[in-house]
């Protein structure tokens, strides 16, 4: 009778794991030894354009493009043992349609050997990659906009200003409060084209090998001692991880403006939090914008917190120069952290969920020194560390 319970609710397990694997909306594959489907939920069915039955007589080469990036990840992530995930990758084919743009994520299955699990994802890297490009053209183009601005507007401030200050010695009490208007506006208007001569820096980055640790403990000490002194900060870090190639003060820069939002966005809320983690992502490889050439970014950083999250609305240009949603914001914040992160050579993006808002970074390694081959990562921890 215990034997007749084991099995009746190993097969209760069975059922329930099978009802949630066909719950998700992403297509998902279970692959044998010798690239055979044995497993495949519903929305694989859909992607594939073909039913469970089809394609568990087939191999991957037969439903796959000849050549696919897929079958070498599959074989990549065999003799490595451990997860491989490659963005922007065309499955398409005549019968699935002839353009299908997918994330791939691949792990081994170790109740088998040789057993492979592959998911799909027909999502947003793609296009969160197109949305950097959008964003350097608004850099440059702010950039060229601030060396206007510079010389065409700063120097006819300087002269009202000047002419104001004179007016306000010789007018009466009640005109002296417009006059000191004056000034105070082209003050402000000075102040915000400082900040946009930022944009018109293009001098070569100067990296050096930076702990992002040692950055992030820093940027937590400021806020906790100033604007998130209310706000609890949880960290999770793989200690594991290698040195970044960067500017320490630019970083610093980075992540003290995305945490002064994450706390601005919180607000008064008793049970505000923010989330700093790291972690390294072996086989994360990126296509460099206009080559074929495809770059590792292997260094993971995010910063989430639980505040209300960002307008759906206002997502696709967050950072577009100008785009706020502070009252007295300039909008020009997340657009210097989206050209610092491009100045090193990484990209940034932004999950958004109820009660979960993630700014994730992806950075290259350091290249000082000669550095191993990807294969050679896989000693890297993945695992995140409380």
């Amino acid at each position: 009778m215990t034997s007749d319970n084991q099995i009746l609710k190993r097969q209760e397990r069975n059922v329930e794991s099978e009802a949630i694997i066909n719950a998700l909306p992403h297509p998902i594959l279970l692959v044998d030894a010798s690239d055979r489907v044995i497993g495949l939920n519903v929305a694989a069915e859909s992607f594939f354009s073909a039913s469970a039955a089809v394609l568990k007589r087939q191999k991957l080469d037969e439903f796959i493009p000849f050549g696919s990036p897929l079958l070498t990840l599959v074989d990549q992530v065999r003799r490595r043992g451990s997860a491989v995930n490659e963005y922007r990758v065309d499955l398409g084919t005549p019968r699935i349609g002839v353009e299908r743009i997918v994330d791939i994520y691949v792990t081994p299955l170790s109740e088998g050997p040789g057993h492979v699990i592959i998911m799909l994802q027909e999502r947003t890297m793609a296009d969160k990659m197109d949305r950097q490009l959008t964003h350097r053209g608004a850099v440059r183009s702010v950039t060229a906009l601030a060396e206007m601005l510079a010389h065409e507007i700063k120097n006819p401030l300087s002269g009202i200003r000047g002419a104001a200050q004179l007016l306000e010695q010789s007018v009466g009490d009640e005109d002296r409060a417009l006059t000191r208007l004056i000034c105070d506006e082209t003050d402000r208007i000075v102040k915000l084209v400082d900040r946009m001569e930022v944009f018109g820096d293009e001098r070569p980055l100067e990296g050096d090998a930076v702990n992002i640790h040692v950055v992030l403990e820093h940027v937590k000490r400021l806020a906790q001692s100033g604007f998130a002194r209310h706000i609890r900060f949880v960290e999770e870090y793989d200690p594991s991880l290698p040195p970044v190639t960067a500017s320490r003060d630019r970083l610093v820069q980075v992540f003290l403006n995305l945490v002064k939002n994450a706390a601005e966005a919180i607000g008064d809320a008793p049970d505000g939090e923010i989330h700093l983690t790291t972690s390294f992502r072996p086989g994360v490889r990126l296509t460099i914008p206009g080559t074929q050439s495809r770059v590792s970014l292997p260094l993971e950083f995010c910063v989430r917190d639980n505040g209300p999250g960002v307008p759906d609305d206002l997502l696709p240009h967050l950072f577009d120069p100008f785009v706020t949603t502070k009252p007295s914001g300039t909008g020009l914040g997340l657009a210097l952290v989206a050209k610092i992160i491009r100045d090193h050579g990484g990209v940034i993006e932004c999950d958004n969920q109820p009660r979960r808002t993630t700014f994730r970074i992806l950075m290259p390694i350091y290249a000082g020194d000669a550095q191993p081959a990807e294969d050679d990562h896989a000693d890297f921890k993945t695992d995140t560390y409380s």
